[in-house]
């Protein structure tokens, strides 16, 4: 009888929890699917769904008896971090989203103190918040910035960037939940440019795409006495050709553990300014944008230094061509998604 040649089982793992709608997360786990689908490895989001080598914890998850279900039997479980909740404690959103806000904080850290067996943090920021929270990470960590496709956001392609105007532009998944205050911070810093722009025959326009509620876009229409365009919330496919159209990118979120915002801009080419907050110091070079003082404490929310920041923003526009080529290489080296997807496969199938 002639020997049954083994067939090696398909490399398969979980990404969970499965995510819908917009923001970071979602975009994340989208990306890497498709990443680790394109090597040739299956992807599942559903626990139950065995068997499979590994999990990749995607921040926390309600479904601790399937995590603990599935070491058990000998799958290798990865968390992937990136900040925790905070803002809800210096500017209330009600009670209800402060016990959510809590309680999701909760479990990310039950989860990266019990059951995870590696994790991966967004940023050196990112590991340093938790570390400094919550003691040194247990298990072993790493640190893998996100990825973005260098073929789809490239500084080539359609835009509108306007030859008469210089264009700030500010985006973000939601201005709401506590987030208004970047709001203010680029409504103020559009101003303060409109009074002494680098080219006084070039005014200073705000674009401004997120979702925001009508009521507090129409105030702040009013309210500014600099252009305000708002763009609304954008499908994915759409944000590049919206990069390519402004003139540098406003990273409002304080203390981010890793903005897609920033570097999706980068890999188009635009220069990014920010406070120095999170991990915005380590994600941007001098030659891909500017960081300014923040003046004062973000983690109380104290009044921010514009100043400092139309400082580094008149730097950006009067030096856009130099800037411009930083951008994108400091996406091409840092940022490709071949890399984040390589870091990721390296931690959940190692032996």
């Amino acid at each position: 009888m002639p020997d049954v040649p083994y067939i090696q089982p398909p490399k398969r793992i979980c990404l969970t929890p499965p995510l819908k709608g917009v923001g970071g997360m979602v975009s994340f786990q989208h990306k890497l699917s498709r990443g680790v689908e394109q090597r040739g490895i299956e992807v599942t989001h559903d626990l139950a769904d065995r068997p499979y080598q590994a999990v990749l914890v995607i921040g926390g998850t309600r479904h601790l008896t399937g995590l603990w279900s599935a070491r058990r039997d000998g799958a290798r479980i990865v968390q992937r971090l990136d900040g925790m909740n905070w803002l809800h404690r210096l500017s209330p959103q009600g009670l209800k989203h402060s016990l959510r806000a809590e309680y999701g904080n909760w479990l990310l850290a039950w989860v990266r103190s019990r059951l995870a067996q590696s994790v991966v943090y967004q940023s050196e920021f990112s590991r340093g918040w938790w570390e400094r929270v919550h003691g040194p990470t247990p298990v072993a960590n790493t640190v893998i910035y996100n990825g973005v496709d260098l073929v789809q956001y490239t500084p080539d392609g359609l835009h509108t960037r306007p030859a008469d105007a210089l264009r700030i532009l500010l985006v973000e998944g939601s201005l709401a939940g506590g987030y208004e205050s970047g709001l203010a911070a680029a409504v103020e810093l559009a101003e303060l440019l409109q009074g002494s722009a680098p080219d006084p025959t070039r005014p200073v326009e705000l674009m401004i795409a997120g979702r925001i509620a009508a009521g507090l876009r129409d105030a702040w229409s009013a309210r500014s006495r600099a252009p305000i365009r708002w763009a609304g919330l954008l499908p994915p496919e759409e944000i590049p050709a919206l990069d390519r159209s402004a003139h540098l990118l406003y990273s409002a979120d304080l203390n981010a553990a890793c903005p897609n915002s920033v570097i999706e801009a980068l890999a188009c080419g635009l220069p990014v300014i920010a406070f120095d907050t999170g991990a915005l110091p380590e994600l941007l070079t001098p030659a891909s944008g500017r960081i300014a003082s923040y003046g004062g404490d973000p983690w109380k929310l104290d009044p921010p230094d514009i100043s400092a920041l139309a400082e580094a923003a008149a730097d950006v526009l009067q030096n856009q061509p130099n800037y411009r080529q930083g951008a994108r290489q400091r996406a091409e080296q840092a940022f490709s998604l071949d890399q984040m997807v390589d870091g990721y496969l390296q931690v959940l199938l190692e032996k």
